[in-house]
């Protein structure tokens, strides 16, 4: 069977204006390559993304605002870009580094090149350069600063290059929910043909359409709210439930969402929460967080299941983890009741789940909707499903 794919053009790297770029890293590491996307400087943390597969996902995930993200898989751009798979309304990272850039794009869902999208939302990239070497040195040395440079920016010495790269504050205390938040509420209805199961308001601190999409298909009414959304507000809609958004930044940085969490935790509100969510539910329980040296990205990161003892392979991007010990009941500094760790990562031992023991909430560090990614995870919008109906129907027979 033969099919015939439209085929989209994408620019060599050698033929994109601006020829020569660079990456500078905050210790003075310095990588040579060409220009990839828009030309000119962007400046954010360097950081690496595992996944061989979605790239697009990667580049419209809020999660990554602030962030210039390196690819390890050495060939991107091959399947192109299309509307369907965009995340969000726009690439969110701040630069983009991949080694090969394809050529020629060969894909029959392909609706323009990864490149033109670059450029239309103006995102700075490099290519050609060791991706592996540069993959290395971050897991030795952590994540740091970075820039790229290239077009008039390389007119810039090299010492003023380093210069602009240390002179930007670091992703330590940056709060940057409400730079990626929806400005102003919207509503999903549940899917048809689903059972409803009531309402459910979602803080979004950077959220996906894929999540959205799925809350919507297990039978919520999905109301998603600006992350600077209060408490008074909240309680006015009276949903059913309460979920929590994967998001960019440091969770210490968000003092104003974890006291909302806290507060409706205490109200017994079932609470879901997912990436950026699970931290501030740690931090709602009073625990601490704090910076990983490199982080967790991409769509191949082990974690294991305490309850089930399963190993799922999940999708992750987080630069912050939860500080809380992974065996044994814990009791919440804020007097919320026992809590646990309920899963976790099979790498390094991170925190990657909370679950509360007398309170109907849990948080996963991970992404559960898996756009992309595998679905081992995607279990979980079930049980927070089962754990809504069961709290409705205790609730209408007390």
């Amino acid at each position: 069977m033969t099919t015939n794919s439209p085929e989209v053009t994408a620019p060599p790297a050698s033929a994109v204006p601006g020829g020569a770029a660079v990456l500078v890293l905050e210790d003075g590491s310095r990588y040579t390559g060409r220009a990839y996307g828009a030309t000119g400087e962007t400046l954010g943390e360097v950081v690496f993304s595992t996944g061989m597969t979605g790239y697009q996902e990667t580049l419209t995930d809020p999660s990554y605002a602030g962030q210039i993200v390196l690819m390890t898989a050495p060939h991107i751009g091959n399947t192109g870009a299309n509307d369907t798979d965009m995340e969000s309304r726009k690439i969110w990272v701040a630069g983009f580094i991949v080694r090969d850039p394809a050529r020629r794009v060969s894909n029959f869902r392909a609706e323009r090149s990864l490149d033109e999208d670059l450029v239309n939302d103006g995102v700075v990239g490099i290519s050609g350069i060791d991706t592996r070497a540069v993959t290395r040195h971050i897991r030795s040395a952590g994540a740091m600063r970075a820039g790229v440079f290239s077009g008039a920016a390389l007119e810039l010495s090299d010492d003023e290059q380093l210069a602009r790269v240390r002179e930007q504050a670091s992703m330590a205390g940056k709060n940057l929910s409400e730079a990626v938040t929806t400005p102003e509420r919207y509503d999903v209805p549940a899917a048809e043909g689903v059972e409803r199961v009531g309402s459910i308001a979602v803080l979004d601190l950077g959220i996906k359409r894929a999540t959205v999409q799925y809350l919507s298909e297990h039978g919520f009414d999905v109301i998603v709210l600006p992350a600077s959304t209060t408490i008074e507000q909240i309680r006015e809609i009276a949903p059913d439930a309460l979920f929590y958004s994967n998001g960019p930044g440091d969770p210490a940085a968000s003092d104003a969402q974890v006291l909302v969490l806290r507060e409706l935790l205490r109200d017994g509100l079932p609470y879901f929460g997912i990436c950026f969510g699970n931290q501030l539910l740690g931090r709602a329980l009073g625990f601490g967080t704090y910076k990983l040296p490199f982080g967790h990205r991409g769509i191949n990161q082990p974690v294991l299941d305490k309850r089930t003892g399963r190993v799922e392979i999940t999708a992750q991007n987080h630069g912050f983890a939860v500080d809380a010990p992974i065996e044994g009941e814990l009791d919440s500094p804020e007097g919320l009741g026992r809590v646990q760790v309920s899963h976790y990562s099979l790498n390094d031992q991170v925190v990657e789940g909370l679950e509360c023991l007398d309170l109907p909430a849990f948080s996963v560090q991970y992404h559960p909707e898996a756009a992309a990614g595998p679905h081992d995870a995607f279990y979980l919008f079930d049980r927070f499903r089962a754990l809504v109906k069961e709290r409705k129907t205790t609730a209408s027979e007390a």
